[in-house]
């Protein structure tokens, strides 16, 4: 079986890294309804800008252990203190602006959970309640942002949260299976689909 997965065909986005080739196996794209995980993708995303995706997964485990397992109630509770010991912390992107955005977008994230029940129950109605299952050929035709993502990012800066533009979120919505956008010729999107479809 080992064999059969180095020879799959997938993303090609994916490099040969075997952390990248797990997330994009076992992770990206499935549809996630749990609010610690919708909030730990939110933050990591945040933390991506600028950046590649596979330097902050080589951190995330460091940034579970910064950020209280991504608990929300931890995080927007985290004082003056507890911020410059995190801009010390050479384990995490030290970007000023990104950790006091992640403490912010917790508070911003409570009050949502407060109005809706969940986040998830919040989020999800961007894409009417389920995943958009899209079918591009290739990487050249999935969009960096779309109407449902810009949707998403307006109502978020317009609650508070800070690192959330369109794209951003648009690469958020990939990640927690808002979409499915594995191509069609990569192993995981029938797999995928077939998961939405139930």
């Amino acid at each position: 079986m080992e064999k059969n997965k180095k020879q799959l065909a997938r993303c090609a986005w994916v490099s040969s890294d075997p952390l990248y080739i797990a997330y994009h196996d076992n992770e990206w794209g499935m549809p996630v309804s749990d609010d610690r995980k919708l909030f730990e993708f939110l933050v990591l995303e945040g933390a991506q800008a600028g950046l590649s995706w596979l330097t902050v997964l080589k951190k995330r485990e460091n940034y579970r252990k910064a950020f209280e397992g991504f608990d929300p109630v931890k995080v927007a509770d985290f004082d003056e203190k507890k911020i410059q010991s995190l801009l010390g912390d050479p384990g995490i992107i030290r970007n000023n602006l990104k950790v006091r955005s992640a403490v912010t977008n917790a508070k911003a994230f409570l009050e949502i959970q407060k109005e809706f029940g969940s986040f998830a129950e919040y989020s999800w109605r961007f894409t009417g309640g389920k995943p958009i299952d899209n079918r591009f050929k290739s990487i050249k035709e999935v969009p960096a942002k779309t109407p449902e993502s810009d949707a998403l990012s307006k109502d978020l800066k317009k609650r508070g949260f800070k690192f959330v533009g369109s794209t951003i979120i648009y690469a958020h919505m990939q990640a927690v299976g808002m979409v499915n956008d594995h191509t069609v010729d990569c192993f995981r999107h029938a797999e995928v689909g077939r998961l939405i479809k139930g």
